[in-house]
């Protein structure tokens, strides 16, 4: 069985004998813990704008230099089109740090250990990036974009624009695989060895908050680098080459 660091809802289904109720809660745990994290976001988006000052406290005025932060970011790769996307890479970057940190809180858990979690988080990315690219470049448009280049009479007599037609629908497919996998491998190896060192008792003291300080550095890393991919994505679908 792979080892994983203890949280409260497998401790209470152990204490309590797992009646029907915890058995259902710790089936869904990832789940569970996805909304505990959903709930700790909106508290903090809550009391960060519910009084909001020309001249910002110091959560409110956090957040703005976060939020202006992500914009720089996206529209740095995107240019000043990308701005309309900014709210749904941030909150994605947003959710997915702070779910990789939760594994780091006792008796918490990280949900992106979890494939099921990391890949509902690349399908709502694949199938956003494809509505924006058909909103975008209109159906048509759309087709000729995932033809690619070559054109001209040769190339249509040798099938490349089909060819690429298809490659590229193979690539728009395995994007979501590729990057749920990413995220999810590096999270739950994370979990796994800090599991491993903390039943090593005292012995494993040094290497485990040495491990703690590596994950922590990975977890941003890897919200940064799905961040990074999705606007990527966005990028290449709404980029039409003269």
């Amino acid at each position: 069985m792979t080892p994983e660091l203890p949280n409260f809802i497998g401790l209470l289904a152990h204490l309590t004998g797992a009646p029907v109720f915890l058995k259902y809660l710790y089936l869904w745990e990832n789940v569970v813990f996805s909304l505990i994290i959903v709930c700790i976001i909106s508290l903090i988006a809550y009391l960060a704008s519910r009084r909001a000052q020309l001249i910002p406290e110091r959560l409110q005025n956090a957040c703005e230099v976060f939020v202006g932060t992500i914009d720089d970011f996206v529209c740095g790769i995107m240019g000043p089109k990308g701005r309309k996307y900014t709210p749904f890479i941030g909150t994605l970057f947003i959710y997915i740090i702070f779910m990789n940190l939760a594994g780091l809180v006792p008796f918490m858990k990280s949900p992106t250990s979890s494939w099921s979690t990391t890949l509902a988080l690349a399908i709502c990315v694949f199938i956003y990036v494809q509505y924006a690219a058909l909103r975008e470049l209109g159906f048509l448009g759309y087709l000729d974009h995932m033809m690619g280049k070559p054109r001209g009479i040769l190339a249509f007599t040798l099938f490349v624009p089909l060819t690429t037609f298809f490659l590229h629908i193979i690539s728009e497919l395995v994007r979501p695989i590729s990057l749920s996998l990413r995220l999810r491998s590096n999270i739950w190896g994370d979990d796994m060895l800090l599991a491993v060192l903390s039943g090593l008792g005292v012995a494993g003291i040094p290497l485990l908050i040495f491990s703690a300080l590596l994950a922590i550095l990975a977890s941003l890393v890897q919200a940064v680098v799905f961040s990074l991919l999705s606007t990527i994505y966005f990028t290449l679908v709404l980029t039409r080459e003269e």
